[in-house]
């Protein structure tokens, strides 16, 4: 071999051995490592390495429509803005190894709205838009990654976590499944005028624990159960001669065959039943019972909250604490969703404090006294988790300050109890002292109603921390009706105070995400310990916060977080792609301290919001940082629409 012939062969091997070394160096980041070799191949082949100095310009808006696509390879890369209202720059987000830009402006054949800039000595590789446009024709993988960015990262993380739970604890656990597929038989129907007797004879003989009563077109009128029989029976006046249709109970509950096992449990659970109707097109096509969900060995969410509920006294409550903790932990394990997980703390929460009232009512004697029990904060907006406290209230009707004073008297000795039983149950004592105990919390409509005014028309700091915590009421236990008109008081005197919006939009932006720098915005550090970020306090509070104020300024009605951001999408105050990635990454930050909690439950910690981000595997780490730069954006478009 010449030494011509030499020199090309190990030009060649040279490049081969580059495109392998970058091949496997894309296969540790997604959406890469889920990409086919050959499309993979293409693009590396396709790529060229650019070298950039520190704080060099990559690209620029001046730089017009985008040409090319990059992805860091060693380095970092920040991208600086104009601040809107203040003289300078602002970074607004940081790109680190592994990742990749700017893909809405090549997508958009737009100049980027933000400069790229080199924080340090970079490396990145660069496409060409051609070949992007190529890669984007042939890999599905790569066009849903580039359309739905990190919605398609969250699919990886969910079908693995669904994954793990269906080798470790068969496919058949899955809170998602269709009710349709649990109904394996024909529901056991009869007419309104069948003898009760003949209906019952019908279930016996079925086998059965429900029986649907329906008309000529098979649409449900009502529904027997064992339940109801036993009813019959204790009472002794039932004549089982007589027509199914004066025992049965009317309009029975019902939902979709498309609906989900959840969906099942929940209704049983808010409800107290133990059957759910499924209809199709107005006709009834199945039942399912709290059994079918067992069957599957799946969490005995109803039975559970059936015992809470039934509860002999404070004791045995604080004995269900422990079930509660593991009916989670298998949720979690099952890939239940954090709404899901919320939902079900939230509702087992309220369950709890509706017992404990009804038993110190026993125990004390019930004052004849009509009162609402009140929640504020995240059990205000159904999104407790496992680590939480009591904001609680007390709302009642006086027609004076001095009837106000005297059933205030009365009631307080009674909040006091039911507060030192809850914190017995597990709610920990509010170290702020906001619960119904507290008699500045014990009040009539009339004195919620000014105080509430004095929050909106004197925005003092403290009058905005007391907002951001009160405004999100809901009553536990008691007539909702009250509380209903106090929320509406706030809402129009909300929106028609743009100077208390503006202040509640610069109180929002008092927690500032720590965007891809996360050891820069550690609150505190104990002793060697790590540095550390909260995922409470500088991840879901910026949307908790952000959501409040643009619901409360828009008349949107709803307490709870996402259903805020879904009703101002409605609304068109959101728009809808933005709305979706801030669910997706209030979604994502929750379920990542949900699990936190869990492995602090399982070592015997105590909990704690706070997470070490090199814990967490790639993926996880660069979910939880895109999910925190979509905090920043909510947050940005809160100092635009406010001038802040």
């Amino acid at each position: 071999m010449s030494k011509a012939d030499a020199f090309t062969q190990a030009g060649k091997t040279a490049v081969l051995q580059n495109i392998h070394g970058t091949i496997q160096f894309l296969q540790k980041f997604p959406p890469f490592n889920q990409m086919e070799n050959a499309h993979l191949a293409y693009l590396v082949e396709q790529c060229q390495l650019r070298f950039y100095a520190a704080d060099e310009s990559i690209i620029k808006p001046t730089d017009g429509p985008v040409e090319h696509f990059y992805i860091v390879k060693t380095g970092r890369v920040v991208g600086e803005r104009t601040h809107p209202a203040k003289s300078g720059t602002e970074t607004t987000f940081e790109i680190s190894t592994g990742e990749c830009f700017p893909l809405a402006a090549l997508l958009g054949e737009r100049a980027t709205r933000t400069e790229h800039l080199a924080a340090e000595d970079t490396f990145c590789l660069q496409l060409n838009k051609l070949a992007f446009i190529k890669l984007f024709a042939i890999s599905s993988v790569f066009r849903d990654f580039a359309l739905r960015g990190v919605s398609s990262l969250l699919d990886q993380v969910n079908q693995q976590v669904q994954q793990r739970a269906a080798e470790t604890l068969g496919t058949q656990y899955s809170l998602n499944s269709r009710l349709g597929e649990l109904a394996m038989r024909h529901p056991v129907t009869c007419s309104p005028d069948t003898p009760l007797r003949e209906a019952v004879k019908l279930m016996h003989e079925q086998q059965v624990g429900s029986i649907v009563i329906v008309d000529e077109h098979k649409a449900p009128l009502g529904i027997f159960t064992l339940r109801d029989l036993r009813q019959v029976v204790a009472d002794g006046t039932g004549d089982f001669g007589f027509p199914i249709e004066k025992s049965m109970i009317q309009k029975p509950f019902f939902l979709s065959p498309d609906a989900s096992a959840f969906d099942a449990a929940i209704a049983m659970t808010e409800r107290h039943i133990a059957h759910v109707c499924l209809v199709k097109d107005q006709r009834l096509c199945g039942v399912v019972s709290e059994r079918d969900l067992f069957s599957l060995q799946r969490v005995d969410l109803v039975h559970l909250a059936r015992t809470i509920r039934n509860a002999p006294k404070i004791e045995s409550l604080a004995n269900l604490r422990g079930e509660i903790v593991q009916l989670v932990d298998r949720m979690l394990a099952h890939g239940a969703s954090s709404t899901q997980i919320t939902q079900i703390i939230t509702l087992l929460n309220d369950h709890t404090v509706c017992r404990v009232i009804e038993l110190t009512l026993l125990e004390k004697g019930d004052p004849g006294i009509a009162f609402s029990w009140l929640c504020f904060g995240s059990e205000g907006r159904r999104e407790q988790t496992l680590y939480t406290d009591q904001d609680n209230g007390i709302l009642f009707e006086a027609k004076d300050a001095a009837e106000a004073a005297a059933i205030r008297a009365q009631l307080l000795p009674l909040a006091q109890q039911i507060n030192q039983s809850l914190a017995q149950c597990g709610f920990t004592l509010c170290k702020g002292n906001i619960m119904a105990g507290n008699p500045d919390l014990c009040l009539s409509r009339g004195e919620w109603a000014r105080r509430f005014s004095a929050f909106i028309r004197e925005a003092t700091p403290e009058n905005l921390l007391a907002s951001s915590i009160y405004f999100d009421l809901r009553v536990v236990w008691g007539d909702e009706r009250s509380a209903d008109e106090l929320r509406r008081g706030i809402l129009d005197q909300v929106a028609d105070n743009r100077l208390f919006q503006r202040m509640m939009a610069d109180n929002a932006l008092r927690q500032r995400p720590p965007v891809g720098r996360f050891r820069e915005f550690v609150l505190a550090r104990k002793g060697a310990e790590k540095a550390t970020l909260d995922l409470k306090v500088q991840g879901l509070t910026p949307f908790v916060d952000g959501a409040r104020l643009l619901a409360l300024a828009n008349g949107v009605e709803a307490n709870n977080t996402l259903e805020r951001l879904r009703e101002l999408v409605d609304k068109e105050v959101i728009e809808p792609l933005d709305g979706a990635a801030y669910e997706e990454a209030y979604h994502f930050i929750q379920q990542t301290r949900m699990q936190q909690h869990q492995l602090q439950s399982r070592q015997n910690l105590p909990y704690s919001n706070r997470v070490d981000p090199d814990i967490l595997n790639h993926l996880d780490r660069r979910i939880l940082r895109e999910s925190l730069r979509q905090a920043q954006r909510l947050q940005s478009s809160l100092t635009l629409r406010y001038q802040l």
